[in-house]
This record gives C-alpha cells, structure tokens and sequence, in this order.
C-alpha cells in the first residue's frame, strides 16, 4: 500500500519559515519523481516545486526563490523548506509522487500565514 504522509504545516506570520517533510512508503521511492503542489480556497491545485528521481528541481514562478525542495533516498522523504511566508501563500500543501508505474498523493497539510 502506497503512503505519502506530510507533515510540518502550521501557522506562522507573514516573512516567517515552514518545512514540509513528506514520508513515502510502499513504493521504490528512488525511481519517482517527487512534488509538491497546494491548493487555495477557491483555487485550482497547483505546482510549487518538483524534483526528479536524479535530483534536478523545478520551481513555479511565484517560489521567487523563497522555497527549496529536496530528498532524502535514503530516509524516503520529500521536503520544502519555505522562507519569505506571503500571505498569498496559504493553502493545502500535498506531496505528489509519480512516474510511469502509478501517481499518488498524500492528504495535505495546511499551511496558512497570517499575522
């Protein structure tokens, strides 16, 4: 059974920092390209960040830097750490896995940032 557990969200203030981890179980975990995306109340899901089973990254525009993903093989996990919090930047943040053997998600985890 394929598992993408987030987590690290929370409140913070405005220009403050969060660091999402996502644990993945039940797949080989080296061969997936692995994501994040998030979704606003209201609002399409949409891509944050990206990186591919060898590790190059991508990033949407509206990261401006301010966020970097990374992952861990050995330990399976995914993370985003984000700096520079705006308050557009609220929302349900899912870590994504996919390749051409299957696409999973994990349940979310909120992030809001409000003074």
């Amino acid at each position: 059974q394929v598992q993408l557990v987030e987590s690290g969200g929370g409140l913070v203030q405005p220009g403050g920092s969060l660091r999402l981890s996502c644990a993945a179980s039940g797949i080989i975990f080296r061969l997936y390209t692995m994501g994040w995306y998030r979704q606003a109340p209201g609002k399409q899901r949409e891509l944050v960040a990206g990186i591919s089973a060898g590790g190059t990254t991508n990033y949407a525009d509206f990261v401006e830097r301010r966020f970097t993903i990374s992952r861990d093989s050995a330990k399976k996990t995914v993370s985003l750490q984000m700096n520079s919090l705006k308050a557009e930047d609220t929302a349900v943040y899912y870590c994504n896995a996919k390749n051409h053997m299957g696409d999973y998600w994990g349940q979310g985890a909120q992030v809001t940032v409000s003074s």
